[in-house]
């Protein structure tokens, strides 16, 4: 559960005299300040089958936030920002985050095509991206309304490869300072992994200014301590990705159901300065009840 000491410093003097005025617990408080939110990828494959009746699903789980991916449909699942934007509203929740590519999509050498949960291959579709179109994404999330934009992906297979996404990233955060809006980057395993001489990730957090979304899971299987991450670099990850992994550290699970203590990352929450958490399964074979099973656990375990 989140620290108290620690929540108190984050939150200041208004949430405690809140608490004290309204016989309002922590954990309530942090819930209305850190509502639990959702990635959409972890409905890719059925998501854009029924938009609207998928969303309905979501909010009756209980999710609050949501961060939008990649569609079938195109656009924001068919629709354009401010539509998206109304149809999350009208649900109970908040759309806050959006992801989009660093460069075209490009399969790497040798590397097999992605399946989905059944194991046919999965179909990609065409995808905007910040090497080609980034003024545009950025001024789509800013017209919806979403505090961050997101890159979810960039090349990283060589220095070279690194040394032309720190550029691509460079202006992306700017023109996302000028329209307002926060820009982070999401990581994967590789990130931090050594190319030619250099780590990836190691390269963003110096060679940049803008924020980082921690995919909790993908950290650990990239060897890092998540929390050692905040203590080095406190403040720069406003936005998490939470799902677990096995012993292994081979099959992405439920929140819970696997070896990652977020117990200790969640009290370490302050110090990460995170503003938003999204519960993240990369497509499972039936995404509602892995989604049901993370929330339960984050909301009845941890208490969060």
């Amino acid at each position: 559960m989140y620290n108290r000491r620690k929540f108190i410093q984050h939150s200041g003097a208004a949430a405690l005299g809140a608490m004290l005025v309204s016989n309002t617990s922590l954990a309530e408080i942090f819930k209305k300040h850190h509502p639990v939110g959702l990635q959409l990828f972890t409905f890719f494959n059925v998501m854009d089958d029924d938009v609207q009746g998928t969303l309905k699903k979501i909010a009756d789980v209980g999710i609050k936030e949501i961060e939008s991916a990649f569609s079938k449909k195109g656009g924001y699942y068919g629709m354009k920002p401010k539509e998206f934007a109304k149809t999350i509203n009208d649900l109970g929740m908040k759309w806050t985050s959006h992801h989009v590519l660093g460069a075209p999509f490009k399969m790497p050498p040798g590397a097999k095509m992605p399946t989905d949960a059944n194991g046919n291959p999965l179909k990609i579709p065409p995808m905007r991206n910040l090497n080609d179109n980034m003024q545009e994404l950025v001024d789509e999330a800013a017209e919806g309304g979403v505090e961050y934009l997101v890159c979810a992906n960039t090349p990283i297979n060589t220095l070279d490869d690194i040394k032309a996404s720190i550029e691509v990233l460079n202006k992306t955060d700017a023109a996302c300072k000028k329209a307002g809006i926060g820009f982070a980057y999401h990581n994967h395993d590789a990130e931090f992994h050594n190319i030619e001489g250099s780590v990836p990730y190691e390269m963003f957090l110096s060679q940049t200014t803008m924020q980082m979304e921690l995919d909790l899971a993908w950290a650990t299987k990239g060897g890092k301590d998540p929390v050692e991450l905040f203590k080095q670099n406190p403040g720069r990850f406003p936005l998490w990705h939470v799902k677990d992994l096995d012993a292994a550290k081979e099959n992405i699970l439920p929140v819970g159901s696997g070896t990652i203590d977020y117990k200790r990352i969640f009290d370490a929450a302050s110090t990460s300065g995170m503003k938003h958490f999204y519960i993240e399964h990369d497509m499972p074979k039936d995404p509602m009840e892995s989604i049901k099973a993370s929330y339960k656990y984050i909301t009845e375990t941890l208490k969060v």
